[in-house]
């Protein structure tokens, strides 16, 4: 159990700081995440690993010469935002482009994405690498849907290599996909984690059981076992491995005996007692393996076996030199020079004067009023939130819409304050709770308040029809951006069953907030109905079965957010024309 920390919700900013401050020679802290200490002295690929916090030393921890230029770092769990990655990019580039590298979840899929088309919109080269190793979430057939876990190591060196070697963009990209090709990682836990300031592991297993095929965000593995002796468990891990060797693929091998947080490095020596036998009586050449902690959990007790199939291009760069806080191999020349300035003083945009009338105005007093109604249910709500979600993913939905919720409050206050109107204070709080939530609820949620910030405007308070015109476009934005559809049990289950009753009824001429109403009551008995669905989605895609039986967190939420607002936003609408009091 996580047990030194002070406010649980500030837990992985104020790791990150003392970090960057206990390696202040290597590293910098920048808005997002950090950066090398240094510029390079002539202009270079950036390699920039990102995702949640919990798993160091990755990712900040792999910050130096011979490996990554930067890290963007989310919040425990939690994909970076948009704003983040975006932000230690400015930092870290010097002028021959950025390359994005993370494993394959659909928050980061999606952050880092709308990172990299606001930076090639400036003029700034950006690729994106995704790493997917994890052999149990998927089958071959369907190699693209696997998570990244501890083989995101092999991947990030292999690319910070080649980046260092001077290779463009365009190579750095096209060896770390390579290396992604050719690796693959399967695990198992022994116990979950638990997040600082709960009292509880996100899941348990009973004594004498193991979890086969585990994440790296706190998820049981795939399915539950008797652990073995190490004998077999290292026999089990191999053959896995084994039975997915590429085509073509040599008997050069780097090797990965990974500790996912609280398994001590004596019992994974003695597990190595098994594996490197094995794997060299299959006729292959281990090549500088690791055994260690390189990708963890946070605290959970697992381990997990990494095998990447080398070649003439990807071994000399998982040879290569590097030296960063948490990794050394080799000779490599540390980095010297004139410290970097801050670099990211454009990043933040001046913000033009609000200009709003009278009437849209009151109209955000009361979206400011339904923001705080949120917060105070959501605050109430996020342990339970945390235990759903706990089934089947990795247990942040919770946490994740309280950073949110409150990110989003205060911004809608200040902009308030500030002479805002409706639409303006409600694109604020969309801003906000992407920025500060990170993930795919955190992404999801701010793109969807913008979009029904935008579709109220600041002329006026809306219309019924105009309410429900913005209801659509909040459902429409996140279908866009998600590619959910209904049955995928995901947060899209309760929206466009919400979004559908409520232009229904308005259109048929009931008043809005009973519209509202009933429609609110459709999205929660949606949400509840999904307990009886598998998830074709996100995280909790790989243990479907596991969330047979319980419904879906981010339709839960959603529906929940939806019954508590409706009161104040469509206490302003009437089936009269709203005047305009200037």
């Amino acid at each position: 159990m996580t047990k030194i920390f002070n406010d649980p919700s500030d837990f992985a900013e104020e790791a990150l700081a003392g970090f960057c401050d206990i390696h202040s020679g290597l590293v910098r802290q920048v808005p997002g995440g950090a950066v090398r200490c240094f510029r390079p002295a002539q202009p270079k690929v950036a390699v920039l690993a990102g995702g949640g916090s919990g798993h160091y030393p990755a990712f900040a921890g792999l910050i130096g010469t011979g490996f990554a230029d930067g890290a963007v770092v989310g919040n425990i769990f939690t994909s970076p935002s948009a704003q983040q990655a975006y932000a230690v990019a400015k930092a870290a580039e010097s002028g021959a482009g950025v390359v994005f590298t993370y494993g394959n979840y659909a928050g980061d899929v999606m952050n880092f994405g709308m990172a990299s088309e606001r930076l090639a919109a400036e003029g700034i080269a950006v690729d994106n690498v995704l790493v997917t190793d994890d052999i149990a979430s998927a089958p071959p057939s369907e190699s693209e849907k696997r998570r990244g876990i501890a083989g995101d190591f092999t991947v990030f060196k292999v690319m910070g290599a080649a980046a260092e070697a001077g290779a463009d963009l365009a190579e750095v990209v096209r060896l770390g996909r390579k290396a992604n090709d050719r690796t693959r990682t399967i695990g198992s836990a022994f116990s979950g984690c638990t997040f600082p300031g709960a009292e509880t592991p996100l899941f348990s297993l009973p004594e004498g059981q193991m979890g086969l095929g585990l994440g790296i965000h706190g998820e049981p593995g795939l399915f539950d076992t008797d652990l073995p002796p190490a004998k077999a468990l290292g026999e089990e891990l191999v053959g896995r491995l084994l039975a997915e060797t590429p085509p073509g693929a040599g008997n050069r091998i780097a090797v990965i005996l990974n500790g996912l947080g609280s398994t001590k490095h004596e019992e994974l020596f003695v597990l190595w007692g098994t594996v490197a036998p094995l794997l060299r009586e299959a006729g292959y050449t281990l090549v500088m393996p690791e055994v260690g902690e390189l990708v963890t959990s946070l605290d959970m007790a697992g381990v997990s076996l990494t095998v990447t199939w080398l070649d003439g291009e990807l071994e000399p760069l998982w040879l290569a030199p590097a030296d960063t806080p948490a990794y050394r191999r080799g000779n490599a020349v540390r980095e010297g020079g004139p410290v970097a300035d801050g670099g990211t003083s454009d990043v933040e945009a001046t913000s033009a004067p609000f200009v709003a009338t009278g009437s849209s105005r009151d109209y955000a007093t009361a979206c400011l009023a339904a923001l705080e109604a949120t917060q105070a249910l959501l605050h109430e709500a996020e342990e339970r939130l945390g235990r759903m979600d706990a089934i089947a993913g990795d247990g942040d939905h919770g946490r994740g819409m309280v950073r949110g919720i409150d990110a989003a409050t205060a911004a809608a206050s200040a902009a308030l304050g500030q002479g805002a109107g409706a639409g303006d204070v409600l694109a604020s709080a969309g801003d906000a709770w992407a920025d500060k939530a990170g993930g795919t609820s955190g992404v999801l949620w701010g793109a969807g308040l913008r979009a029904f910030g935008e579709a109220v405007g600041n002329s006026a308070a809306p219309e019924p029809g105009q309410l429900a015109a913005a209801v659509r476009a909040f459902a429409d934005r996140i279908v866009q951006l998600g590619k959910a559809e209904t049955g995928d049990k995901t947060m899209v289950d309760a929206l466009l069953p919400f979004a559908s009753s409520f232009a229904g009824l308005v259109a048929a001429g009931a008043e809005p907030a009973r519209a509202w109403e009933d429609a609110a009551r459709a999205a929660t008995a949606a949400a509840e109905a999904t307990a009886g669905l598998l998830p074709l989605k996100g995280r909790a895609r790989p243990l479907a079965e596991k969330s047979l039986g319980t419904p879906d967190p981010g339709a839960t939420s959603l529906a929940m957010i939806f019954t508590i607002m409706g009161p104040h936003l469509t206490a302003a609408a009437s089936r009269e024309t709203v005047g305009v009091r200037q």
